[in-house]
């Protein structure tokens, strides 16, 4: 962009290969572990929907297909517990 183009207003992006200064510290994005277990187990319900509602996504040799989300049903309920009783959740990390 050359200087006499009018600029937007917006602020410019960090120059490839700059190094943040010292104040400048990352800190990580405050997630809800409870949440994207909830989304995953809510994708986990649609795939098995989709699955059971297409008969050519569970007869003959893909038969094994609708039990895969229902693992991951079964896994995601399991994490869902582990967390919801406190372990797993970095509640005492820095």
């Amino acid at each position: 962009m050359s200087e006499s183009q009018p600029t937007s207003g917006k602020a410019a992006g960090p120059t490839p290969g700059a190094t943040p200064e010292a104040g400048d510290e990352l800190k990580p994005l405050a997630v809800s572990t409870i949440r994207v277990i909830l989304w995953g187990q809510l994708g986990w319900v649609l795939a098995l929907a989709l699955i059971l509602a297409v008969p050519s996504l569970h007869e003959s040799d893909r038969d094994w297909w609708p039990w895969v989300p229902v693992t991951g049903l079964v896994l995601g309920l399991i994490g869902f517990t582990y967390v919801r009783r406190g372990r797993g959740n970095a509640t005492g990390a820095e």
